[in-house]
């Protein structure tokens, strides 16, 4: 007959390693507070940022014993965050099917067919306009010599500003302190840009409407207006005037 003390020791010592199990499988899920919550290599505040996690979004909180920092998984790894900006929405016993924390895909652009619209009654104006002065003008060369090259003007306009596809090229530099230092536009849709925050530099792919480029990389939507060829301004956290070397 066992002793009834080993086999008591023996069940207790099942439920702890039981209960021990499920702790290291348990993960406890948090909602981001923060408008962007800096994610650290270590535990330490002035560690370096090596991404950011936009608001509302879920994390999974790997270790939570830091009195000031939380461990999270995040898409391209694991990182420390402020504890402050978390609120704690359930434990989960499985891992858990994250969205993409510091991912941002670039949406799809719908063709905006009103300049187009807008060009075509312009010209249509300007070509009435220069038959009827044709018609009623007498044969008055000189008339016609001028009308013609002001309704040549006014369409070449409004060709270059509402039809004609912006582009940019070349680098453009900030003397300002911001997360991204420079931008250099190589190709058609994508710019090597300068990332200060993380001393690292990443391609991103970028869209112009009218005269706003929008920049998408793996953590923001990064914003710049085309001021001239030369100058462009950042808006939101990328302010700043960045200028053609």
């Amino acid at each position: 007959m066992q002793n009834p003390k080993i086999m008591a020791r023996i069940f207790f010592l099942l439920i702890a390693l039981f209960i021990f199990s499920k702790h290291l499988s348990a993960q406890d899920l948090y909602r981001v507070t923060a408008d962007k919550l800096r994610v650290r290599e270590t535990s330490d505040p002035k560690s370096k940022i090596i991404g950011f996690i936009p608001q509302n979004e879920n994390v999974a909180v790997l270790d939570s014993t830091n009195a000031k920092y939380f461990k999270v998984k995040v898409t391209n790894g694991e990182g420390w965050v402020s504890k402050d900006f978390l609120v704690k929405i359930a434990s989960v016993t499985k891992p858990v099917q994250q969205k993409s924390a510091v991912s941002v895909e670039v949406p799809k652009i719908s063709k905006d067919y009103s300049n187009i619209i807008f060009f075509a009654v312009v010209a249509l104006v300007m070509g009435t306009i220069l038959y009827f002065i044709f018609k009623y003008s007498n044969q008055n060369k000189i008339l016609i010599g001028i009308s013609a090259i002001i309704v040549l003007i006014v369409i070449y306009f409004c060709f270059i500003t509402f039809i004609q596809k912006k582009t940019v090229s070349g680098t453009f530099v900030s003397d300002s302190e911001t997360q991204y230092q420079t931008f250099d536009f190589g190709t058609n849709d994508s710019v090597i840009v300068k990332d200060t925050y993380t001393d690292s530099t990443f391609t991103a792919k970028y869209v112009i409407e009218g005269d706003m480029i929008k920049l998408y990389d793996q953590q923001n939507m990064i914003l710049l207006l085309i001021r001239d060829e030369n100058t462009l301004v950042g808006e939101g956290f990328t302010r700043g005037v960045f200028t053609k070397k």
